[in-house]
């Protein structure tokens, strides 16, 4: 008898809920996890590709003898800072787990051992928000400090002289932060569906309403 009424759902000889039931309960708009990645990816992508090309060549007088200026040819890449280099690293890798998740999500069902899936994936998005958010925290305090300088350390500011370089990594920030949170919002769906999975599970019917 189905779960009308306040009756239980119909159990199986060995014990286990009626397949409809469960599926009643399974967590609805399972497209959106798919669709989050995808922005997700292509965030964490644009910002790779935008700090890793990053590059700026300049002329500017760095010394006056006399009357003749002593020009210098100054190139900023990204490779000269090491936050910056996490930076790429970092969200290369998020690019990277986030193409593998959309093909375990889509082929997982196929070779998924005991909701082993569920499990896997929530832990391996939390490592990844952990990398992201510690290059990206790294990147925009070298990248403010390139703005603003430090007076009191005697740090000089290089987006005076640099802007096309500093705005892109602007640019990349932006896009990094967008896909931080997207992951940080697929983190979170990742649980409650396991949270769900545990929950409703076939073995598990006297949890059912």
């Amino acid at each position: 008898m189905a779960s009308e009424g306040g009756e239980k759902p119909d159990v199986g000889s060995n014990g286990q809920v009626g397949a409809a039931a469960v599926v009643k309960k399974l967590p609805k708009g399972v497209w959106v996890v798919p669709l989050l990645r995808v922005v997700a990816f292509l965030a964490t992508l644009a910002a790779t590709i935008v700090m890793g090309i990053n590059k700026e060549t300049k002329t500017i007088v760095v010394a006056v003898i006399g009357s003749t200026p002593i020009s210098a040819t100054l190139t900023a890449k990204f490779q000269h800072t090491p936050a910056f280099v996490f930076f790429v690293i970092a969200n290369a890798i998020a690019s990277f787990h986030n193409l593998l998740m959309l093909a375990v999500e889509y082929f997982g069902n196929k070779f998924d051992f005991k909701g082993l899936r569920l499990l896997l994936i929530p832990i391996l998005d939390m490592m990844i928000v952990a990398l992201v958010s510690g290059g990206a925290g790294g990147a925009v305090f070298m990248g403010e400090l390139g703005r603003n300088g430090n007076s009191h350390a005697r740090w000089n500011k290089i987006c005076d002289k640099f802007e096309s370089f500093c705005d892109h990594g602007a640019g990349a920030f932006i896009a990094c932060y967008i896909g931080l949170l997207l992951l940080m919002i697929i983190n979170v769906i990742s649980i409650l569906n396991l949270r769900n999975h545990l929950k409703y599970s076939p073995t598990n019917y006297s949890a059912l309403p």
